[in-house]
């Protein structure tokens, strides 16, 4: 039988009610049917379509919410409830401008809806209009002071607007409110993330994941954060739990790796390492470049890893700031872009060329992207500047308008893929000229990059293929030296640094994530053979030390005979390492600031010369200085090299007289003559931009 009119009415009510119960338990899907049953009977009722499209909306379906919106659109079009609803799948659904349209169209229905405001605010946001966004949320918050919609989304706006501080206080009014809200406690974390509150941040993540122990961004950031407070044993459970959770995030491998290999933990090396090449090989985001380099023997390879991570992270923006104008100044302006002008390696190594670069010819100016220490070094470098510039609250868009502003000839990038690093404003093109140089050994992969700063041992000329860049070579060596690096006076006797009296020292101070079982085999049969002899390590972390007494320990030799000397500063540093009698090289990934640290002491080193920028360099440092005896071709080389050196006491003394002579009257220490050199790179460069010609490779001609 037909039901009545009345009957309909009443039996749509009745479902429509089953559904409202449904939507407020979350059970969505129950009430979307329920709904539907209801719309049946009743397929004009607005308080319907507006419940099952905000119920579609909580179910992600978009489309089908706008479809039902449109409709009751049709006979009611001054229905507020519908025209938000509408903008929300509009918006969701990538309309912007149609969304900004109809959240409008509510306003003027009901220009006192907090939500209405709260929706044109993410309208503006989407459309990349912050300033105005946050003019909306806070019209909402003007009418209802407790809505934590607006006061999330206003944090939103204002981290757009590059207001960190003003959007953590977003985000803690929100969880004042709601202390258990997700996205907040997120968003927080990424804040302060952002603002260099490590630990608050790590607080934040954890409180999340405690909610959605399963969130990879949130496992992701966690990690940064570790990664920024040097806690790398926690790091390993942290990148396998995101291993677990999301296989594909991107690097997530790599970052595995490179968290145990920081902590020498081998368990499954060659598996993993196997892993990520191959990953790597078949263009996937397997591993960061700069990770990658401590486990590839292949310039090919990670070319391959550094166009792999350009194209997904810093791709070339396609509005350049310079359109080809030709500058024309009486100088030379250089620019070098680093966040590390402080008490840093790179830092140590180029003091010397900032002094003395030629001022007649060049004008030169330091970018600083990190942070300010207010150390001597940062006192000494913001002197040697002609301009000295802190940018490191500035994003890339600004540095790099800044850099074409300033008219900049040439752009050095002493970061590469390291940490601070920002190719970001190398991908905008601010200047004719841009260069990959020192802080990162290897190609950056991109097309914005013009030349790369080498020599013929750390670039075969056979591989300059593996180079996006073109390759500039340098006559000795491409690494700067500071021929007025200070060592502290004293030094320190064996016993205060845990060394024994008599023994020969082995040592090596390279990072801990350069080690690989196969170097610490070579290491462990030389203790085993030089009886008595010690290895002595740099302490980066306790779980590195542990783990490096228990390897030594499997080999058959005394955890110990491995002593770790901590973290000093650089002069006393230097000094102590006169204690030392061999430096012993790592590979895929040699020394090359700690190998130039030895070599200024007059501690030999040992290395094993590499198929790659990064496994080549000690070799360039001991070539140029007139040692290249001390470079291996093959592991047993290398291995009975350092044995000859440690029992022939002879050898090893002729060799280290040989190395304080050669110390003064060999290119490697020579800082002015390295400055004509690079100089004259600059100038080549610059010629060939100022007669309109592409970038191309060349030799800078020896100094006489």
């Amino acid at each position: 039988m037909l039901m009545s009119a009345t009957d309909r009415t009443a039996e749509a009510m009745r479902l429509f009610f089953d559904a409202l119960a449904l939507q407020e338990k979350g059970e969505l899907e129950r009430a979307a049917s329920t709904y539907q049953e209801a719309l049946v009977l009743a397929p004009d009722r607005p308080s319907v379509m507006n419940n099952l499209a905000t119920v579609y909306i909580g179910l992600k379906r978009f489309a089908e919410a706008r479809v039902l919106c449109g409709r009751l659109l049709e006979r009611h079009p001054a229905d507020d409830v519908a025209l938000l609803n509408l903008g929300t799948c509009q918006l969701e659904l990538g309309s912007t401008a149609e969304a900004f349209d109809s959240f409008e169209a509510a306003l003027r229905l009901t220009p006192d809806s907090a939500v209405a405001h709260n929706n044109l605010g993410n309208a503006l946001l989407a459309l990349e209009r912050p300033q105005e966004a946050l003019v909306s949320y806070d019209r909402a918050l003007d009418i209802s002071s407790d809505y934590t919609d607006a006061h999330y989304n206003r944090g939103s706006a204002l981290l757009a607007l590059k207001r960190p501080q003003e959007a953590l206080e977003c985000y803690d009014r929100v969880l004042a409110i709601q202390p258990g809200h997700a996205d907040a406690l997120y968003n927080r974390g990424n804040t302060l993330l952002k603002l260099g509150r490590h630990e608050d941040a790590l607080e934040s993540y954890d409180r999340f994941l405690a909610k959605r122990p399963r969130h990879a961004g949130a496992l992701n950031n966690r990690g940064l954060a570790l990664q920024n407070l040097h806690r790398r044993e926690e790091l390993i459970p942290n990148y396998q739990q995101l291993l677990e959770v999301a296989p594909d995030h991107p690097y997530v491998r790599g970052y595995l790796l490179n968290a145990r290999l920081n902590c020498c933990d081998w368990s499954g090396y060659e598996d993993s390492v196997a892993q990520v090449v191959e990953g790597v090989k078949a263009g996937g985001r397997a591993d960061a470049p700069f990770n990658f380099l401590a486990i590839s023997h292949s310039a090919a390879d990670q070319l391959r890893c550094a166009q792999t991570c350009v194209a997904d992270d810093y791709p070339k923006v396609s509005d350049a700031l310079w359109h080809g104008e030709r500058y024309r100044h009486g100088k030379i302006r250089l620019a070098y872009v680093s966040a590390d002008f402080h008490g840093h390696a790179m830092s140590y190594l180029l003091a010397g060329l900032y002094e003395a670069h030629d001022r007649t010819q060049f004008e030169v100016t330091a970018i600083s992207l990190g942070p300010d220490r207010n150390d001597a070094m940062r006192a000494r470098l913001t002197a040697a500047f002609g301009r000295f510039i802190d940018a490191s609250r500035d994003d890339d868009g600004k540095i790099a308008a800044l850099l074409r502003e300033l008219e900049i000839d040439i752009t050095i990038d002493l970061q590469g893929y390291t940490w601070g690093c920002r190719p970001g404003i190398f991908a905008r093109r601010a200047a004719p000229i841009q260069v990959n140089y020192l802080g990162y050994p290897g190609t950056m992969g991109s097309r914005y990059m013009d030349y790369i700063i080498g020599d013929r041992w750390v670039i075969p000329p056979e591989q300059q293929s593996c180079y996006s860049e073109k390759v500039v070579y340098l006559p000795d060596c491409y690494q700067a030296n500071d021929d007025k690096r200070r060592i502290a006076a004293r030094t320190p006797p064996r016993a205060e640094l845990g060394l024994p009296e008599q023994a020969f020292v082995f040592c090596c101070f390279n990072n801990n994530y350069k080690f690989s079982p196969q170097v610490f085999d070579i290491w462990m049969r030389l203790l085993g053979r030089v009886g008595g002899s010690v290895l002595w390590l740099l302490e980066d972390n306790p779980a590195a030390a542990r783990n490096l007494r228990e390897e030594a320990r499997r080999r058959g030799i005394a955890a110990e005979r491995l002593v770790f000397a901590p973290r000093v500063g650089m002069e006393d540093h230097l000094a102590r390492q006169r204690q030392a009698n061999l430096f012993l090289d790592t590979f895929p990934y040699n020394a090359h600031v700690t190998a130039s640290d030895a070599l200024w002491v007059g501690l030999p080193v040992v290395t094993r010369l590499g198929s790659a920028f990064a496994g080549r360099v000690a070799a360039s440092l001991l070539n140029a200085l007139g040692l290249g005896d001390l470079v291996a071709s093959t592991w047993e080389e290398y291995e009975q090299m350092a044995f000859r050196l440690a029992t022939d006491r002879a050898s090893l003394e002729e060799v280290r007289a040989q190395l304080a002579r050669n110390r003064s009257t060999h290119p490697l220490f020579d800082t002015d003559r390295f400055r004509r050199h690079i100089e004259a790179a600059y100038r080549t460069m610059w010629e060939r931009d100022q007669r309109g010609e592409p970038p191309a490779g060349f030799a800078v001609p020896a100094s006489q």
